[in-house]
């Protein structure tokens, strides 16, 4: 079997009516998929050292979540460091990264498989792989026929990414080379539901101005990847994200962290300090759960958004400093003020922009997607050679309320990898629903599981468990320091010694 000139022809067709339209690589991938008689076809976008899928045919749909870095897979680096078609042998030991990831074969591993670097002139800007379950799957099929799906498919990415950049609010043209690696945040913002992608687009709006933006959502939804997207997406974006949680702060050293303090303002202060606004001159100062602020401190902060300057501790000389806030809260900052807990004066001036973010339970598919992206994060944190979640494991988890969002989903992944790994023994681990909830191990079958209705309370129960094994390991690997423990988790230490106190830990 050969590729003939009407079907190339096919594909170059679907390629021109498919860039107008939302979903630009379904319908070349679907293509691709059935000309070649793939069992799953991947079109993947290079980013930062890593391959983001942006369509997929034949794969479970957690798959569009995941994030693939180089490093973390062989045969996919191979894949961007040759420069041209890749036919890996069925006898490779490298590690498949779909293996378990073909719903119709989650158990096998896949046979055949070539991968298609796509470049933008001599930049690879991503990848084509096609995956079989028979090893002569692809034998058919010349490179030179490949290399011309290779060619057709790099053209319409290229011109993809052309139109992202032409497409975002207040970009008026194309303003770097086409040839530039688009760099991104390790941590993004994942989801394509209608709630976040109207969230992006409010983001790419307001990012451009020097607007103050308050970020509102329930505990857990992500509030701080708004705050760095805007940021990231700023005029600013050179200059410093400064970051301080405001529930953190004592009220008695608040007004020197916000502000800096001189040398013997106060008992203890044995020289001069530099406080946030200070560290943010020029940049963006991220004000997290502002609804903690002290009352006290309101006005001054207020001072320094209507005039732009301040005074350190124990100084009477003002400082001047242009700093844009983003402000975050779960709280109704509206109510707050009516009560008196917080300046309505203040309010209107961080609110105006506000920016609302989902909770998860209104976020359908995209649970499914975050998933995905939990399970590779888990896969390369615990070393494992595969992690998959079974399709009783996603539709469990889609029903789910998730009163903690996305951390509590996060938390659930990786406790059930442990109790995983630890049934199964082995680097290749599939999720089922029994291991998001034990007491449910004995059912006869995933199907009446996964039609189980939920208890938020002991799912809550079953995440602090996981919490509290979890900071034990990091606390015994960091030799008892709360501090360095606090690092290896990516953790405030005044959040972490908060949690660990409600856990019963100290």
């Amino acid at each position: 079997m050969t590729l003939s000139v009407n079907s190339l022809a096919d594909i170059a067709v679907d390629i021109q009516v498919s860039l107008s339209r939302p979903d630009r690589f379904s319908r070349i991938i679907s293509s691709i998929h059935h000309l070649l008689d793939c069992d799953a076809t991947a079109l993947l976008c290079y980013e930062a050292h890593q391959f983001r899928p942006v369509a997929t045919a034949g794969l479970a749909p957690d798959v569009m979540g995941r994030r693939f870095q180089l490093e973390a897979h062989p045969r996919l680096e191979a894949i961007a460091r040759a420069g041209d078609v890749v036919r890996f042998p069925a006898e490779s030991d490298l590690p498949d990264p779909y293996d378990g990831l073909i719903p119709e074969h989650q158990e096998l591993h896949v046979h055949a498989c070539v991968g298609l670097p796509l470049f933008s002139g001599q930049t690879l800007i991503g990848a084509l792989t096609l995956d079989g379950m028979n090893a002569t799957q692809f034998d058919a099929y010349s490179d030179e026929e490949l290399r011309v799906v290779a060619a057709l498919v790099s053209g319409a990415l290229s011109n993809a990414l052309l139109l992202e950049q032409l497409e975002k609010p207040g970009v008026g043209g194309f303003s770097r080379a086409a040839e530039e690696v688009k760099e991104i945040d390790t941590d993004e913002m994942i989801g394509s539901s209608p709630a976040m992608m109207q969230l992006k687009k409010e983001i790419g709006i307001v990012a451009a101005t020097d607007l103050n933006v308050l970020i509102t959502g329930e505990t857990g939804v992500g509030k701080e990847l708004v705050a760095r997207a805007l940021h990231q997406q700023s005029a600013r974006s050179t200059q410093p994200l400064i970051y301080l949680n405001c529930a953190a702060l004592p009220e008695s050293v608040a007004e020197s962290e916000l502000f800096g303090h001189v040398k013997g303002a106060f008992t203890g202060a044995i020289h001069d300090r530099t406080g946030k606004f200070e560290m943010a001159n020029n940049g963006t100062l991220f004000l997290d759960e502002i609804g903690e602020l002290p009352l006290s401190l309101q006005a001054k902060l207020l001072r320094v958004l209507q005039y732009g300057d301040l005074q350190r501790v124990g100084e009477d000389r003002p400082l001047k400093v242009d700093v844009r806030i983003l402000a975050a809260t779960n709280q109704d900052l509206r109510q707050a003020s009516a009560e008196g807990r917080f300046r309505t004066d203040l309010f209107h001036r961080l609110s105006v922009f506000p920016l609302h973010v989902p909770p998860l339970r209104e976020r359908g598919d995209d649970i499914v997607l975050l998933a995905g992206y939990f399970c590779e994060k888990c896969r390369k944190k615990f070393g494992l050679r595969h992690l998959a979640l079974s399709g009783a494991a996603r539709a469990v988890l889609s029903k789910a309320e998730w009163p903690g969002n996305i951390r509590e989903l996060e938390h659930s992944i990786y406790r059930a990898t442990i109790i995983a790994q630890a049934e199964a023994g082995g680097a290749e681990v599939i999720l089922l629903p029994s291991h998001f909830f034990p007491a449910q191990a004995g059912a006869a079958s995933a199907e009446p599981v996964a039609e189980v209705a939920f208890s938020s309370q002991s799912l809550r129960d079953a995440t602090d468990e996981f919490q509290r094994r979890y900071i034990r390991q990091a606390l015994q690997a960091s030799e008892g320091k709360w501090a360095a423990c606090a690092r290896k988790l990516e953790m405030d230490p005044g959040n972490l010694h908060r949690l660990a106190g409600r856990l019963g830990l100290k």
